[in-house]
C-alpha cells in the first residue's frame, strides 16, 4: 500500500507507527491523531509508514491528506524509501520502532530531527503491574493501592533499573533529539531519577480542539455505570476483572437496577465470557462513538490497579460532563497538582471504589458539581481554544527552531551519540543478517 495525497507544505514529517491509527479503540489513537493534527495545521507534510498489519478499525488517514506507506522490518527497502523521501523530522511512535529505523533514519536522513512518541513510560507500566501481581499472589483477597509504592519515584527507580524494557527505553530516549511525555509525573521521574536533560523533554497532553457543554445528557436522561479501554491493553483487562470479581457485586446489591457497560476493543473470549445480564455486568465491546456511549452514561468507573501515562477515558469522561471514579494511578498527572478536586471520586479499594460509585450515582447535587470541575479541568488543561493550552504545546514550533540548532543540540548529548554509535552498529548488523538470511529463503 502506497497511498499518497499531498499538499503544500514548508516541512515534511515521516512518522513511524507502532501500529496504524485506531481513534475510536483506543487513547493512542486518539493522541497520534491530535499529533497529526497539529502538524497538518501547520501545513507540513506527512507520511505515515507502519510494519503493523491494517487493524480493524484503523482510519483511513489518506482522507485528511496523508500518505500511508507500508514498511518492512528488516528489509533494505526502507533505505531507499527514506533516502527518497528525505523528511526534516521522523517521529517514532514508541520505542520499539526506534530500534528497529533510527539507525537506518540516522544514516539515511542524517540531518533528520529524530523524535520519540512515548505515550506512556513502558518500562513504569510493566513495573507496576510486577508490583500489583506480586501482592496479590500473598493477598489474593483484597488490595488498598494506597498500601504499595506505586507513585514513590525513587523505589521505583530502584526496580525499574533492573528490568530490560527499562534499559531498552531509556537508551532510545537518548539516541533521540527530543522525546514526547504525555505526563508530568514521568518527566520527573525521568528528569530526576534517570537524569535526563530537559532540554530532550516536551510536555504533550492529551489535546481536544474544543469543549461542547451544550446539549449533553442531563442527570435525569442519563443511567448505568460505564467503563471503556482496548482490551489489548494490560490495565484494562485488569481493570474489569477488578471490577467484575469485587467491586460490581457491592454495586449491584445497594443499586440492583444498575448495570455495568463494559466497552473496548478486540475484546477476546475470556472477556465476552464475563457477560451476565442477570448481574447487570454487560461486556458491549468495541464502541463506534466513545464520547456516545460516555455522555449517555451517569457515571464512568476507571478501578486502574497500574498503568502509566495519562487515561483517555478519563479526558473524555470530563469533556463529557460524566463524573468518574478511579484510583492514584488513574488520577496521575490529569490534574494542576495532587491537591485539586477530582471531577468525581478516588478510590483506592474494592469496598472505598463501590461506596464512592454508589454515592456518586445517587447524589445529583455532587454529580453536578463534579460535571462542572471536569469541564474546568479539561478546558485549562486540555483543550486547544484555550489560547494558554496552545501557546504552551506549540510541538511544530518547538520542532523547527530545534532543526535551526540542531547541531548544537546534537553536540551536548554525548551520551546519546554513544548509544547511537554501539546500539544503532549491532542492531544494523543483525537487521542485515536477518535480511541476508530471509533473501536466501526467498532463493
Amino acid at each position: 500500500m502506497n497511498h499518497s495525497s499531498q499538499c503544500p507544505a514548508n516541512k515534511t514529517l515521516l512518522i513511524i507507527g507502532y501500529v496504524w491509527p485506531e481513534p475510536n479503540s483506543s487513547a493512542a489513537g486518539s493522541r497520534m491523531m491530535q499529533l497529526i493534527k497539529l502538524f497538518q495545521d501547520d501545513l507540513w507534510n506527512i507520511t505515515f509508514a507502519s510494519p503493523a498489519k491494517l487493524g480493524e478499525h484503523r482510519v483511513d488517514l489518506t482522507k485528511s491528506g496523508i500518505t500511508e506507506q507500508n514498511i518492512e522490518l528488516n528489509n533494505a527497502s526502507f533505505d531507499q524509501f527514506i533516502k527518497n523521501l528525505q523528511p526534516d523530522l521522523v517521529i517514532f511512535d514508541r520505542f520499539m520502532m526506534e530500534e528497529q529505523f533510527g539507525w537506518r533514519v540516522e544514516k539515511y536522513a542524517p540531518n533528520a530531527l529524530r523524535v520519540l512518541n512515548t505515550e506512556d513510560l513502558h518500562s513504569l507500566r510493566a513495573c507496576r503491574q510486577q508490583i500489583i501481581k506480586d501482592y496479590l499472589k500473598t493477598k489474593p483477597q483484597e488490595i488498598n493501592l494506597k498500601n504499595l509504592t506505586l507513585t514513590d519515584q525513587a523505589w521505583l527507580f530502584s526496580k525499574m533499573t533492573k528490568t530490560e524494557i527499562t534499559k531498552r527505553e531509556i537508551a532510545a530516549i537518548f539516541r533521540c533529539d527530543l522525546t514526547l511525555m504525555i505526563s508530568e509525573f514521568e518527566i520527573k521521574l525521568l528528569k530526576e531519577q534517570f537524569q535526563i536533560p530537559a532540554r530532550q523533554l516536551f510536555y504533550l497532553p492529551f489535546l481536544y480542539k474544543e469543549l461542547e457543554t451544550k446539549n449533553l445528557p442531563t442527570f435525569e436522561q442519563r443511567q448505568h455505570f460505564v467503563t471503556i479501554g482496548n482490551f489489548r491493553h494490560d490495565p484494562n483487562w485488569d481493570a474489569v476483572l477488578w471490577l467484575k470479581e469485587a467491586i460490581w457485586p457491592i454495586i449491584r446489591q445497594q443499586l440492583p437496577q444498575a448495570e455495568m457497560h463494559i466497552y473496548g476493543a478486540y475484546p477476546p473470549p475470556k472477556a465476552t465470557a464475563l457477560n451476565n445480564p442477570k448481574q447487570g455486568f454487560l461486556v458491549k465491546g468495541w464502541a463506534e462513538d466513545a464520547f456516545d456511549v460516555i455522555q449517555n452514561a451517569k457515571v464512568l468507573l476507571a478501578p486502574l490497579r497500574f498503568g502509566a501515562g495519562i487515561k483517555g477515558k478519563l479526558a473524555e469522561a470530563m469533556l463529557n460532563g460524566t463524573p468518574s471514579v478511579t484510583t492514584l494511578i488513574g488520577k496521575e498527572s490529569m490534574l494542576d497538582d495532587s491537591k485539586s478536586d477530582w471531577p468525581g471520586n478516588i478510590a483506592n479499594s474494592s469496598n472505598e471504589f463501590a461506596d464512592a460509585a454508589i454515592e456518586l450515582y445517587q447524589n445529583h447535587q455532587a454529580w453536578l458539581n463534579k460535571k462542572i470541575t471536569g469541564f474546568n479541568i479539561v478546558s485549562q488543561r486540555y483543550v486547544l481554544n484555550n489560547k494558554k493550552v496552545k501557546e504552551k504545546h506549540s510541538l511544530p514550533t518547538h520542532c523547527k527552531e530545534m532543526l535551526d540548532h540542531l547541531e548544537d543540540h546534537r553536540s551536548q548529548n554525548f551520551i546519546g551519540s554513544i548509544l547511537n554509535h554501539h546500539h544503532h552498529k549491532s542492531t544494523q548488523y543483525m537487521a542485515q543478517w536477518i535480511e541476508a538470511k530471509n533473501n536466501k529463503n526467498e532463493n
